[in-house]
């Protein structure tokens, strides 16, 4: 599978350099965050390459929920188990919890199928910002604070109808921002599709810490920045 460049496998534990979990974000999410350069001093490797290779690994269920609970950083080794029914957890070798994948219903283990999907949801995920978030930001008159932007991916799921699919793709239905003081619980509402027919639906959380007023000018810079690391990367 295509993802074989962006990690290195050593039974059953996964390692993620800086330099291919920055790849990935790039290349293949269109996802800019400064948090994925190599040299970020809080670097992390993206929730989506996680998602991505448990993927791989475990199949492609019906109903599936991934949670993250922590920040990979770089060369951390990842245990992968051996799959579990109804949950399966992601530790390092001190035990601690980075990722927790629940899932359920039918199992497809088909390569091409699961690489689409991967791809496309990857693809999608990595629009969010600023394609999604920024507009909704706009509506409710929030921010998240330029000089330390925190928004923190916490959680997906999705449930299919079926797993006949041919040619997966994913659609946004709705974007929702509940404000709670200086926190703000984001949800992007997916449906997943084969070709014109939909096959499911899904839901993207995301967390958005340091909430203050919104400020277009200081928005509007947000996203200069965010385009000209996408404009330098490409042309490099």
């Amino acid at each position: 599978m295509f993802l074989d460049e962006f990690h290195t496998a050593k039974g059953q534990k996964v390692i993620i350099s800086a330099e291919q979990a920055s790849r990935f974000a790039k290349e293949i999410a269109g996802d800019f965050n400064p948090i994925h350069d190599p040299d970020a001093k809080r670097f992390c490797v993206p929730g989506d390459l996680l998602f991505a290779i448990s993927l791989s690994k475990y199949g492609l269920s019906q109903n599936m929920k991934v949670s993250f609970s922590g920040m990979v950083g770089r060369d951390l080794p990842i245990v992968f188990p051996n799959k579990a029914a109804g949950t399966i957890e992601l530790k390092d070798e001190n035990d601690k919890l980075y990722t927790t994948i629940e899932h359920s219903g039918a199992v497809t283990e088909n390569e091409a199928l699961i690489s689409e999907f991967v791809r496309n949801y990857v693809e999608f995920s990595g629009q969010n910002f600023p394609y999604i978030l920024v507009p909704l930001l706009d509506k409710h008159q929030v921010m998240f604070n330029p000089k330390r932007p925190l928004v923190i991916y916490e959680s997906m799921s999705f449930n299919l109808d079926t797993l006949d699919i041919a040619q997966p793709s994913l659609e946004l239905v709705d974007s929702t921002l509940e404000v709670n003081g200086k926190r703000g619980d984001v949800h992007f509402i997916f449906a997943i599709k084969d070709g014109d027919r939909i096959v499911g639906k899904g839901d993207k959380k995301l967390i958005v810490s340091g909430i203050q007023p919104f400020d277009k000018a200081l928005m509007d810079e947000v996203v200069a920045n965010f385009n000209q690391l996408k404009a330098d990367y490409r042309s490099a």
